[in-house]
């Protein structure tokens, strides 16, 4: 059996439990070859990109006509594009909640840590028999150890025990070793990344594999890219300083990345594993201005789109809601590997909406944000209103464009209905944060804490 058939068996799935609670430890390093629902044979390979700082309108097949993104459009026309993908405002709380499943109401402590009793999607795909791997920006953790404690056998990352430059002449870490300015002199932090994706790939091609790219492209600073004319891969200051090259590339930028994503392609192509692997690509929270640190759409919504030729239908575009802690579950089913009830997850597996089938599509998606940890803000949305933990109620028809609405007028009729649903929503998740800190033990602790910078 081909490993593409693996969206046509039946598998356990993974288990999904919706209630609070705090996650429990993670899984020892010898249980980490245990686990698997479904035959090696049967698991698919999964490359899940997520670029930084890029909001959904600057994708060409979101509507941009600004910013070339071809491999982007291509993988769309040849998969399926969602439409309705939610993250949280900033950086680290999303990929907390993309890797946990567990809403950052319940598992957030600050700005830059993934505390390490949690468990991800990287400890349950090893567990499954996958070699796993993250390439691309880390920011969860300086530990020497932190990738391989979350499950990832090996790791390519800027931002992982210290904070040099990322693009020219980057400081980059490689399975926890830090790389000296001799080693990156001249050299571009996403292209060094990346290659290091593609060795990975080629020397596990004949076993399931995992590879998690958080991107370091787009965020700022805004530097030439090689294919810029201001690039000068020469240069170089002191303590491996990035290079500051002055105007503003962050056109150039988008298409450096979508370029290096179509290197990861062009890498499954070579190996005969395109039709075996789930290619997943979404952002972590908008760009700059009114979107990114934002609780609107234009912070929290992003691109998504899925490949995997034969399998996944091509050209469709999807209305569902998905919001980042469904991504755990839907790995997890889609390789055989089980989620464990203890971890008490919050999210659902789309891996039906992914075959093109109907699945169990959400009414609500709920985003709970504090960069910092401490008192936080909350909304719930629909496809059509959104309500904040504020009393704020909208119309979000045009997401991008809400209409705020009276509540002391909305008596009866879907509007009420929706406000009700909603509110249900905000009064269940809510009160776990005063649970989640009392767990912590730490809260002043928090408080205290120096803030890591974005």
């Amino acid at each position: 059996m081909r490993r593409r058939d693996f969206f046509r068996t039946t598998g356990m799935g993974a288990a999904l439990v919706l209630a609070g609670g705090v996650l429990s430890s993670a899984f020892a390093e010898d249980d980490a070859k245990k686990g698997t629902l479904r035959p090696a044979g049967e698991q698919p390979n999964i490359v899940l990109i997520m670029a930084d700082d890029l909001g959904y309108q600057y994708i060409g097949c979101n509507g941009s006509t600004t910013h070339k993104t071809p491999v982007l459009d291509k993988l769309a026309e040849t998969g399926t594009r969602f439409e309705y993908c939610f993250s949280q405002p900033i950086c680290t709380p999303s990929r907390v909640q993309i890797m946990t499943g567990i809403y950052n109401v319940r598992n957030y402590v600050r700005f830059g840590l993934l505390p390490r009793n949690e468990t991800t999607f990287g400890h349950l795909l090893k567990r499954a028999g996958y070699a796993t791997c993250v390439v691309g920006k880390w920011q969860l953790g300086r530990e020497k150890d932190s990738p391989k404690h979350f499950g990832f056998d090996e790791s390519c990352l800027w931002q992982h025990t210290r904070r040099p430059g990322r693009y020219a002449n980057p400081g980059l870490e490689i399975n926890g070793e830090e790389t000296s300015p001799e080693e990156t002199r001249g050299k571009y932090g996403p292209d060094i990344v990346t290659d290091y994706a593609c060795e990975f790939m080629e020397k596990n091609k004949d076993k399931p594999f995992l590879v998690y790219y958080p991107m370091i492209l787009t965020h700022a600073p805004y530097d030439p890219t090689p294919d810029s004319p201001g690039w000068n891969p020469t240069g170089t200051g002191p303590k491996g300083k990035r290079l500051k090259v002055g105007g503003n590339n962050f056109s150039d930028m988008i298409t450096y990345m979508d370029k290096v994503i179509g290197k990861l392609v062009a890498k499954l192509d070579e190996l005969a594993l395109r039709e075996n692997t789930l290619v997943l690509f979404t952002t972590d929270n908008g760009t700059g201005g009114k979107g990114k640190g934002q609780m609107n759409d234009h912070g929290t919504r992003e691109p998504f789109i899925t490949n995997c030729p034969g399998t996944i239908p091509a050209g469709r575009v999807n209305r569902d809601l998905i919001d980042f802690s469904d991504f755990l579950p839907t790995l997890c089913e889609a390789a055989g590997a089980e989620v464990p009830e203890a971890l008490d997850i919050d999210g659902r597996s789309f891996l039906p909406q992914l075959k093109g089938e109907q699945g169990d599509p959400r009414d609500w998606i709920y985003c709970w944000y504090s960069r910092n940890g401490g008192t936080g803000a909350s909304f719930a949305r629909g496809h059509k209103y959104r309500l904040y933990s504020s009393g704020k109620f909208e119309d979000v028809t045009d997401g991008f464009q809400p209409k705020a609405i009276d509540t002391p007028t909305v008596k009866e009729g879907e509007a009420a209905d929706a406000l009700a649903m909603l509110k249900g929503v905000l009064d269940r998740y809510d009160p776990l944060r005063a649970k989640a800190l009392a767990s912590f033990g730490q809260r002043e602790k928090m408080a205290k804490k120096p803030n890591a910078s974005k």
